[in-house]
């Protein structure tokens, strides 16, 4: 078992279903950082955004492993997870079926352990859509800059490079155009940003290309593209689920986002859950939860008594 300051160790679940593979059962990818106590019984579930991967969340892991045991998940087309056959089953009810098969695995293992959610943009949708059922027991849930209103800007932003598969002669190559394309993430160091964009990378024949499937983008651009009726719906069935959820709530806002307006995080604190909202300045969409600051303020939550 590896301890505070090691790596994490790479697991794999097999989530099953309709959507498992042609080829046999597909599996979904978990880093798992064991908390500094064996015998600790919380468990934090981290799942990041629509084109991340759960080495995104190496330092948050870092810092709260001397509370939790940490998972952070590489959604279905991500990093070390499988690939889907079918293009149209990259959306939320498959992301929540794998994740709910997660939590049960968990609950399997540790019947009496408290469960709590750190989710990024589509991790926060995810993290909404499994809270806002009875049964999950979710203690508590961090919604990381998303909310049931989704800005069409933002969507049509994130279009522009959703899928385009692009490959680089080098890893330089491709960390620059990362930045390039992630200038709402707000400062970070050159070694922040060369931690963040490693576990993206995949070399394959003397290139360099990204780690996620591009078919993530068709259902992504169909959303983008619906028409107003449809993404009014969409948005009713999200209020609904925020307002079911019954875990204490932390939602975090960069304050120049483009995805989650200051008037949805208004109405969030308002109702439901009534979320605490913390801005953090200069930051877009969205909060990468690297700076100290931002660690700072997710670790007090999900510790407060």
């Amino acid at each position: 078992m590896n301890r505070i300051g090691t790596a994490p160790l790479l697991r794999h679940l097999e989530p099953g279903g309709p959507l498992a593979r042609t080829g046999g059962p597909r599996r979904m990818a978990y880093w798992v950082w064991p908390a500094a106590d064996a015998a600790c019984r919380r468990v934090l579930i981290c799942v990041h955004g629509l084109t991340r991967q759960g080495r995104d969340f190496d330092l948050l892991a870092q810092a709260m492993q001397s509370d939790s045991h940490v998972l952070a998940v590489d959604v279905a087309g991500r990093g070390e997870s499988d690939w889907l056959d079918d293009p149209l089953a990259y959306q939320i009810p498959t992301y929540a079926a794998d994740l709910l098969a997660l939590v049960q695995h968990v609950r399997s293992e540790l019947p009496d352990a408290s469960l709590d959610w750190v989710g990024s943009s589509l991790g926060g949708l995810i993290g909404m859509a499994l809270a806002a059922q009875p049964g999950l027991g979710l203690r508590r849930l961090v919604l990381n800059d998303v909310g049931p209103v989704i800005e069409l800007a933002a969507l049509q932003r994130m279009a522009l490079y959703v899928g385009r598969n692009p490959s680089f002669a080098s890893a330089q190559e491709a960390i620059d155009y990362l930045r390039s394309i992630s200038g709402a993430f707000g400062p970070h160091t050159p070694a922040q940003w060369l931690a963040l964009s490693g576990p993206m990378l995949r070399e394959r024949a003397g290139r360099w290309w990204l780690h996620y499937d591009p078919a993530i983008a068709l259902p992504f651009q169909a959303l983008a593209e619906a028409a107003a009726p449809l993404v009014q719906q969409a948005q009713a069935a999200l209020w609904s689920q925020y307002d079911a959820i019954a875990a204490r709530t932390l939602l975090l806002r960069g304050a120049d986002s483009d995805l989650l307006s200051r008037a949805t995080a208004a109405q969030m604190a308002a109702r439901g859950p009534r979320a605490h909202c913390v801005e953090f300045a200069g930051v877009g969409h969205a909060p990468t939860l690297v700076a100290a600051d931002q660690l700072a303020v997710v670790k007090a939550f999900l510790n407060a008594a």
